[in-house]
């Protein structure tokens, strides 16, 4: 079998010459900062919110930030940079014939936008569609007044967010009907609407139709360029590829896909379509979207396992950041695996280097597939595919209050998170809950109180942490009253069950059937550890005030210093110490309980994230000094990961640690590791290490690994002489995304090199 020859680490999957080229225009597209993503400023990624911003920023066009100010994530973005904003702002709809916030006024902007989207196809592509600027750059994009006013009063006392994107659309939808058919669903519910004078769903159809007609048109203008550059074109194998996608673009510009080649294109055309629009999402379980059209192919003689492999190759090529997954359980809750899920992840273990891809391992995983994602992992180093537990997620899932029907077709589809594919829409990873600002008021409130006991303080944190929540739930609350309006998301609507049939965006209530708003908590561990010491230092031993504690923080532990070594000596979470790790479970426990016990206006309840996009980064400088010792230039912890340089006894204890907690009780919880080169001797198998750690990790509950393979030394280097060549390809898991890491801002690049580079167990 071919497959068992690729898992023998010194194997290489050779690339042809087609594919050559299209990776060497990838890369150099990254190396050159045509793919970059930016933030106007550190509050947006702390508390995924901003004042000055609605969301990420954009690279061209009217820029919120200067160059100076503006923060580079990575190339963490499918778009691709010309430098030059849209040319055709001043002409948009909205500003010829007047603003307003509703789906109509919006679909007609993003069909102009679209209209008016250059068509390019690049040499040896078989497989086509990319895109320079997001609607965002040339739309206004802002909520009211009132809404904005919430928001700074939720940051203020430590939350915020963002409601956009982060779902995954079923485009099994569009595989199976096309955009012809797409458009005909669109039409028969609103004629159904309309029979029944139900305005607003007529409304909303209609701006769904301009918006899917506007698709159509943008892919027949593709099989017209590649039907030109083919005429013109002298090179017989280049004349082939325009021939190729000239039909492929053509045969699906309505109908659906009826190929292997035809569904990848279709894929990418909607991934293009859909990103416009917004950053975010992820796409499913690509093994179980191809694996018909692939085996239909064969049975023709028309694919073969290196072809498909090669294309599969191509649409990692162009979009950039695929979270697609693979294996994980089908409707009977069997082994999902199948052929298609081989060909995915040789195709980026041909490639190397970026992307967002997830396996999804269970018990009964195929055992050769399992070894062999592993192998991938620990050979290229760069944290992909990401490792993730499908039991965990699922159990999830049934626990929030999905069906068993939504739960099986579950998928990672983001830095931590995960979707039932095509029915939920719940505003993943971009909320945001800074714990450490409720515990530094608990902190003041109890010296203003006198209080003397751990369980009064323990009651006043409670009550902070709650009334944060509380201005959280208004902020949410009052944004998705607003955000169908504001900025429908009606190309992502196309592809998921509920939106058309109901006549609303998958934005609005009572679109699709799960609606549970998702929150990320930021500095759990420096919590645990900090309130531990508190406990430990100022109400049991009673060596230290409150009021003493303070003094310290706020003059950021100088002339403190001796004291600032007994709080930092006191045990810290994750050396598997029950008692400081009881007291993370405790202080995880108590935000999820508060966050379940609210509802949002869609009629579904909060849950927490044990993770942070990057705000750990720069949120240290904003908290100030914290009680478990750390100064405030320090970064804080990464998601539920131990504090750095804190777990000193090794993986293991680590683990330990961290596994006490349930996951299934959460909404997502990845464990970071860096393992230096090292840690794998020369006549081990890297894949057999990586698996028996990763499988080991999973039967004790965790839920996701992001593992890297680097020397951290290396990197150190790769600061200081960003442009050597030999360090411009070196690609590092950063939090739940893949980036060059030469390309990312400086305060990234310092915070990773801080992280423990584990030699050995």
């Amino acid at each position: 079998m071919e497959n068992a020859v690729i898992t023998d680490k010194k194997s290489v999957i050779t690339k042809n010459h087609r594919i050559n080229e299209l990776h060497k225009r990838n890369l150099w597209l990254a190396q050159n900062h045509k793919r970059d993503l930016f933030v106007d400023n550190a509050e947006f990624l702390v508390y995924h919110w901003s004042g000055q911003a609605a969301t990420f920023s954009p690279a061209t066009g009217e820029l919120a930030a200067t160059e100076e100010q503006r923060i580079n994530i990575g190339d963490h973005n499918c778009r691709v940079d010309n430098g030059e904003p849209f040319p055709h702002t001043a002409e948009m709809p909205s500003k010829v014939n007047g603003f307003s916030l509703d789906a109509n006024n919006f679909a007609e902007d993003y069909a102009f936008f679209l209209d008016k989207s250059p068509v390019v196809i690049h040499p040896h592509e078989r497989i086509v569609g990319e895109f320079h600027w997001q609607l965002d750059e040339a739309r206004f994009f802002q909520y009211p007044d009132e809404n904005r006013q919430l928001g700074f009063e939720a940051r203020k006392l430590g939350a915020g967010g963002i409601s956009f994107t982060h779902t995954t659309p079923d485009l099994g939808i569009g595989l199976k009907l096309g955009w012809g058919g797409i458009l005909k669903k669109i039409r028969d519910n609103r004629t159904r609407f309309e029979a029944n004078n139900n305005s607003h769903s007529v409304e909303y159809l209609n701006a769904a139709e301009k918006v899917c007609e506007s698709i159509i048109r943008y892919v027949k203008r593709y099989a017209e360029e590649a039907d030109k550059l083919a005429v013109h074109e002298k090179d017989p194998e280049l004349k082939k590829n325009y021939e190729i996608v000239a039909q492929s673009c053509r045969n699906i510009i309505t109908d659906a896909p009826s190929t292997f080649i035809e569904a990848v294109q279709w894929i990418n055309f909607y991934q293009v379509a859909e990103r416009i629009i917004g950053h975010g999402n992820g796409y499913g379980r690509l093994d179980l979207l191809l694996i018909d059209f692939y085996k239909r192919d064969v049975d023709k003689g028309i694919m073969s396992h290196e072809y498909a492999r090669d294309l599969i190759a191509e649409l990692y090529l162009k979009y950039g950041g695929n979270y697609f997954s693979f294996g994980g359980r089908n409707e009977k809750l069997e082994d999902a695996t199948n052929e298609m899920s081989w060909i995915g992840i040789e195709a980026y273990d041909m490639l190397g280097g970026y992307n967002q891809l997830g396996v999804m391992w269970h018990p009964d995983i195929d055992k050769d597939f399992w070894h062999y994602a592993c192998d991938v992992v620990g050979r290229h180093g760069a944290g992909a595919p990401t490792l993730v537990n499908y039991e965990v997620m699922r159990a999830s899932e049934l626990r929030s209050g999905y069906s068993e029907e939504d739960s099986w077709n579950i998928a990672y589809s983001g830095c931590q998170w995960y979707c039932s594919v095509g029915k939920e829409y719940n505003d993943q990873d971009l909320n945001s809950l800074v714990l450490l600002q409720p515990m530094k008021r608990a902190m003041k409130a109890s010296v203003e109180k006198n209080i003397e006991t751990w369980n009064d303080f323990w009651e006043i944190y409670n009550r902070e942490v709650e009334q944060t929540v509380d201005a959280l739930v208004e902020f949410k609350n009052n944004t998705y009253k607003w955000q169908p309006k504001v900025w429908p998301e009606i190309v992502t609507s196309l592809c998921m069950h509920g939106p058309i049939e109901n006549g609303r965006d998958v934005t609005d209530t009572r679109a699709v059937a799960n609606n549970y708003t998702s929150v990320n908590v930021l500095g759990v561990p420096n919590v645990a550890d900090s309130m531990y010491a508190i406990k430990e230092l100022v109400y049991t031993q009673q060596k230290y005030s409150m009021k003493t504690l303070l003094e310290a923080l706020d003059k950021n532990w100088e002339g403190y210093e001796i004291m600032r070594h007994e709080f930092l000596k006191q045990p810290k979470f994750g050396n598997d110490i029950d008692s400081v790790d009881n007291m993370a479970m405790k202080v995880s426990t108590h935000i999820r309980e508060i966050l379940e016990n609210k509802q949002n206006i869609k009629g579904f309840h909060f849950r927490p994230s044990l993770f942070q996009f990057m705000g750990h980064t720069y949120a240290g400088p904003m908290m100030g000094a914290t009680p478990d010792g750390r100064l405030a230039d320090e970064p804080i912890a990464h998601g539920m990961n131990p504090m750095h340089g804190r777990n000193t006894e090794g993986i293991l204890p680590t683990i330990r640690s961290f596994t006490k907690i349930n996951y299934a009780e959460y909404q997502g919880g990845s464990f970071q590791i860096e393992l230096h080169p090292s840690f794998f001797p020369d006549d081990k198998d890297r894949g057999s290490l990586v698996e028996m750690f990763a499988t080991n990790f999973f039967e004790m509950g965790g839920v996701q690994i992001n593992l890297n393979v680097v020397d951290i030394d290396t990197l150190k280097r790769a600061m200081k002489d960003p442009e050597n060549p030999k360090y411009k390809n070196i690609v590092v898991k950063v939090t739940g995304y893949s980036a060059h890491f030469v390309v990312m801002d400086r305060k990234f690049q310092e915070e990773f090199v801080k992280r423990v580079n584990y030699q050995n167990l």
